[in-house]
């Protein structure tokens, strides 16, 4: 220290210099937060645009990004694109977006157009959603390629509309153990109540507990669940301290999507970013918060 320099004055500085490393570490964390992966966007989804797109998932502040294609008869009810456009975006952003392959199952070319894109790189297939039995040969053929290729299927249940009969689900985690399984959508997280009635897609109130997802959770080491969508926010939200128990039975099955549609990505407006809020509000830790929202992605995809 200089000895001319009075004692006030060397404190003044030393508080000068350690306001200003605390702003610098402040702004180093803002530009660096925490890594989200969103398992679940669609690609011009309800006509949005792809600066849309990118904008809402930087404004989720989501790192990495699933696009889920839809298949060639279908747009998946959302008028999302198919497997072509899925790939030439995620090329467009590497290291931000990664694509998952899809068709019809029951189509004759469901086969070759689903490895065509698993070749190129997809590392996934679905979204499934498609008027189909959950244990159908369709379905099976697409788990008989998810099992050669080493990939997730991801699954979109709806009662009497896409993957009929979820109570048959067992047969096709059973004769395919070493596929991974995602369930999604309004069957999949209304059955997490054991009294559910399967017409009801969004039920509200409190949850019985042994619904059937919570058992497909627990008994079948192949199954996994998607919180995207309202039909995640409604089941997450009705019942807090049921999903408080939920995200810790299932910590190491459980990974964050979007699904959501809007051009916000922020707020009341977004659904995503109301799921990321309450994974943050109702996990049990710290750890399990990194579970949902990256880690358990992470691990699944190779991200």
């Amino acid at each position: 220290m200089n000895h001319h320099c009075s004692r006030r004055e060397f404190l003044a500085a030393s508080s000068l210099l350690l306001l200003s490393a605390a702003a610098q570490g402040g702004q180093a964390a803002a530009e660096s937060p925490e890594p989200i992966i969103d398992i679940h966007q669609h690609a011009n989804y309800s006509f949005r645009t792809d600066e849309e797109l990118l904008a809402h998932q930087r404004a989720m502040g989501v790192t990495q990004t699933i696009l889920l294609p839809a298949g060639s008869l279908y747009h998946l009810a959302a008028n999302c694109t198919g497997n072509e456009s899925g790939r030439n975006f995620a090329l467009d952003h590497p290291g931000e977006y990664v694509y998952f392959a899809n068709e019809v199952p029951h189509l004759p070319g469901a086969r070759a157009e689903i490895e065509k894109y698993l070749k190129r790189g997809a590392i996934g297939i679905g979204e499934q959603k498609f008027h189909v039995d959950c244990d159908s040969p369709g379905i099976e053929l697409v788990a008989e390629l998810a099992q050669e290729h080493n990939v997730p299927v991801l699954m979109h249940f709806q009662h009497n509309v896409y993957n009929l009969h979820i109570e048959r689900l067992h047969k096709t985690l059973e004769k395919f153990p070493k596929v991974r399984f995602i369930g999604h959508a309004q069957t999949w997280w209304s059955n997490i109540d054991k009294n559910c009635d399967q017409k009801v897609l969004y039920p509200m109130g409190k949850v019985t507990p042994g619904g059937l997802t919570d058992i497909l959770l627990t008994e079948y080491p192949n199954m996994y669940g998607d919180l995207s969508a309202g039909s995640g926010l409604n089941a997450l939200n009705r019942d807090q301290d049921f999903t408080r128990g939920f995200f810790e039975r299932h910590q190491d099955k459980l990974l964050y999507g979007s699904d959501c549609n809007d051009a916000i990505g922020r707020g009341l407006g977004c659904q995503g970013a109301r799921t990321i809020a309450m994974v943050r509000e109702l996990a049990p830790s710290k750890a399990i918060e990194r579970k949902l929202l990256y880690g358990n992605a992470k691990k699944m995809f190779k991200l």
